[in-house]
């Protein structure tokens, strides 16, 4: 005699007509929680298709698909000529699994490691903390964003390409990205120039596989990029760091101090220097070009946040020169976007892109969907009108970040607006003791993480952003560094 039929369930499955989401997909999840919360067991009976609909209230048809996909998933089984049965694959699992536990604090093998790797982390709750400029996501429309990428995957024609798109999405991506580098930079270049990933420090890593052996010369400016420093040296280069003032770096030490054949790379930002946010002058920038070619080095210029630019009146890079073959440029796309749309680029010949995409094959390339949603984001010009509304949005901050922290210069403040970018690089022209005030204003509410701090014997710098924060916040973290300043000078 076979088992009653189990109808408890059915009070569960509350179907919501409003919802995106498929009624059948609804009564599946319905059910699977039915099942895990035991209203019902494994080997229960469940009724026929017919039945649930009319209980339901729901076409016939959309029981039928919930039911397949149940069976697909392991939940209920057929007997012929009997009926629907539960089956827990869950509770079938726990039984058979066994359980281990990994709570070793030390491995019994030796491995190498790291510590040039090693990053200072800090993990402190507070309400308000600045950052070294970060963007406001809270600016993005999420579902927005989230369209292109589900109307990619909701195409009939994308459902058969899952295996063999890469390659077509990689191309399509590419001409678009090329597109907009045209139209954003007045940069030209070809698909064939361009390599792409979703990490810059992935691109950095694979540079220096390909340029750099031990004690390779790779020189840098005194305050530069912490994590690409760490991967040239982790590379085996021998880091050497270049005096800087306004302009950014000095390249008249250069010359006096390298000969031929003496540098491998020098690895720059000219526009929105990290940290110091200066800009290079054209000038300065023709020497540098000039020097690389005498010399014999390679320059691998960093445009980070070059999207980010207020004004471009005498803004330029050192891509836009005629180079000759000597510059690798690392670029962003998409910096104003949440994490996940954000990517960065490689441009060079494009018999050096053909060997970088060896090793990016194996770290793993973007998903070609996500390529092809970043590609329609271009083509139909979203990503121009997010990138001016961004540029407005953050300009209009800067402004006001500027006026308030001007309020506060009698207590020994020196700074200039940054071009582009979304943090300030803030002088102390008074002496004072860097910890202590980043500890007195943790103490008064606002926290300034280590990656902000820079002090030496001779200066004490901060690099504040301000993209992160809305007006009134603005005005609150200033308030309170300027609270907590005067505390620590008088």
């Amino acid at each position: 005699m076979s088992s009653p039929v189990n109808y408890s369930f059915v009070k569960h499955i509350v179907i919501d007509r409003k919802k995106a989401e498929p009624i059948y997909l609804q009564i599946v999840y319905r059910f699977i929680q039915a099942v895990q919360l035991q209203l019902l067991n494994d080997g229960d009976r469940i009724p026929g298709s017919r039945v649930l609909s009319e209980k339901l209230k729901v076409h016939r048809k959309t029981i039928v698909m919930a039911l397949e996909e149940l069976k697909t998933q392991g939940w209920i089984y057929t007997r012929p000529s009997v009926g629907t049965f539960v089956k827990n694959p869950e509770l079938k699992e726990n039984i058979n699994r066994t359980h281990h536990f990994l709570s070793s604090d030390s491995s019994n093998f030796s491995f190498r490691r790291s510590f040039i790797l090693d990053r200072d982390t800090q993990h402190i709750a507070s309400s308000l903390q600045f950052t070294d400029g970060t963007p406001d996501y809270r600016l993005l429309k999420i579902n927005e964003l989230a369209r292109f990428y589900s109307t990619v995957l909701n195409r009939k024609s994308n459902r058969s390409k899952f295996s063999n798109s890469s390659e077509i999405e990689t191309s399509f991506f590419k001409e678009q990205l090329s597109f907009y580098i045209k139209t954003s930079y007045d940069l030209y270049c070809s698909k064939e120039n361009l390599l792409v990933a979703d990490n810059k420090h992935v691109l950095l890593y694979i540079l220096t596989q390909l340029m750099i052996q031990t004690g390779d010369r790779v020189l840098i400016g005194r305050y530069s990029c912490s994590y690409a420093n760490m991967i040239f040296q982790q590379a085996g280069a021998k880091v050497l760091t270049l005096p800087m003032d306004e302009q950014g770096i000095k390249v008249s030490h250069i010359r006096e101090h390298f000969k031929v054949n003496e540098i491998k790379l020098l690895y720059i930002q000219t526009n929105h220097q990290y940290p110091t946010t200066k800009c290079m002058s054209e000038k300065r920038q023709k020497e540098l070009i000039q020097l690389s070619k005498e010399l014999d080095f390679v320059i691998i210029e960093d445009g980070s946040m070059y999207e980010l630019t207020y004004n471009k009146l005498n803004l330029n890079a050192l891509v836009h020169q005629n180079f000759n073959g000597k510059v690798i440029y690392i670029g962003d796309y998409g910096s104003f976007l949440i994490p996940g749309y954000q990517n960065y680029y490689i441009i060079a010949a494009k018999d050096f892109i053909q060997e970088a995409q060896k090793y990016l094959t194996i770290f793993g390339e973007i998903d070609p969907f996500k390529k092809r949603a970043l590609g329609e984001m271009i083509s139909e010009g979203d990503i121009h009108r997010y990138r001016r509304k961004a540029i407005h949005t953050y300009e209009t901050r800067r402004n006001i970040f500027s006026s308030l922290l001007k309020k506060h210069s009698a207590l020994g403040l020196k700074f200039s607006e940054p071009q582009g970018g979304l943090a300030f690089w803030i002088t102390f022209t008074k002496h004072l003791s860097l910890s202590h005030l980043v500890k007195t204003c943790y103490q008064n509410g606002l926290y300034i993480p280590r990656n902000c701090q820079y002090q030496s014997p001779e200066n004490i710098y901060l690099r504040l952003g301000f993209g992160h924060f809305n007006e009134k916040e603005m005005e609150k973290a200033l308030q309170l560094f300027g609270k907590s300043l005067r505390e620590v000078m008088y």
